[in-house]
């Protein structure tokens, strides 16, 4: 009920640019991962797509009237301070109902650091599930007033068995990505 008023309120005003939306499948289980830019980006990569997304978001979220209404969205919580078998768990669940699953690889939002280490939480749910990964790339600013931030969506990749190899390529790829445009 609420998606399609926050996605029109969300364009309305933030007129993003989306580029590569059309490498989403439109049914299948995928997982999505990319830069973290801003608290804003979930609502980007929801006006992105079609489809449902499922995030996983730090567990402080799940608190009071927020949490439930960010468990009713199907967020799936995140104990950032230890491994998290339980949100790796659940996450494989969207993903086995064919689902999209979002996963924001550096942790946090970069505030202003620019591209920070990876977590390997993406890669090994990809591999785990046997899912493919797309990635994403978030560029700009959230400025109400003109065309201020782009996503782009890049190729999927397949993800081996080797996680630590697997994370750096995707760090990688979004790391030129961001090199490439800014140049």
């Amino acid at each position: 009920v609420v998606r399609p008023i926050v996605n029109v309120l969300f364009k309305l005003f933030y007129h993003p640019h989306i580029i590569g939306n059309d490498k989403i499948p439109r049914s299948g289980g995928i997982v999505l991962a990319g830069n973290h830019t801003s608290i804003l980006d979930c609502l980007l990569l929801m006006s992105s797509t079609k489809r449902e997304i499922h995030f996983l978001a730090k567990k402080e979220l799940f608190t009071g009237l927020k949490g439930i209404i960010f468990s009713n969205m199907g967020l799936i919580p995140v104990d950032r301070s230890r491994k998290n078998p339980d949100a790796l768990r659940d996450a494989k669940g969207y993903l086995d109902n064919d689902e999209v699953v979002l996963v924001f690889p550096e942790g946090t939002t970069e505030k202003g650091r620019g591209l920070m280490e990876f977590k390997i939480g993406a890669v090994k749910m990809a591999s785990d599930s046997k899912r493919e990964l797309i990635p994403f790339v978030i560029e700009g600013k959230y400025k109400i007033i003109g065309s201020s931030v782009k996503i782009t969506f890049l190729d999927s990749m397949k993800i081996d068995s080797d996680l630590n190899s697997e994370n750096n390529r995707l760090r990688s790829l979004i790391k030129s990505v961001l090199k490439e445009n800014s140049v």
